[in-house]
């Protein structure tokens, strides 16, 4: 069967590979990219199965990211992983799904291992091709 794809954007090196061994171990092939125009860039020339993004990130806000997203009708689960207050990360959740986006989490920094594989096999979108 195949894996899916997971397209993850977070400026933080150690964080980024964290969330991507998570990922690899809850059976996603996963791309790591750090800055805004990677991650368009990527997400249109791959089309991923599902999305894990940091909301803080310099040059960039995740809001518009959540945008972006909706504007390429992705359907696959959004997953926000991110140090913000937890108030601004609901805020963010309850735009993407009135946005029309799949919102999964969201997760506070740091994450636990444990409680980020649980969320990625749980919403792991099914690949058919």
């Amino acid at each position: 069967m195949k894996q899916p794809q997971l397209l993850l954007i977070d400026d933080e090196p150690a964080l980024a590979e964290f969330v991507a061994n998570a990922a690899q171990e809850a059976g996603y092939s996963p791309s790591v990219t750090s800055d805004d125009a990677t991650f368009r860039e990527v997400f249109r020339s791959s089309r991923p199965d599902a999305v894990a993004l940091d909301l803080g990130m310099p040059g960039m806000d995740g809001v518009e990211l959540l945008r972006f997203l909706s504007d390429e009708d992705f359907q696959g689960p959004v997953l926000i992983i991110s140090g913000f207050d937890r108030r601004v990360l609901d805020s963010a959740f309850r735009l993407g799904e009135a946005i029309g986006l799949n919102m999964v989490g969201p997760l506070e920094k740091p994450a636990r291992l444990e409680e980020l594989e649980d969320l990625l096999i749980r919403f792991k979108p099914v690949v058919t091709s």
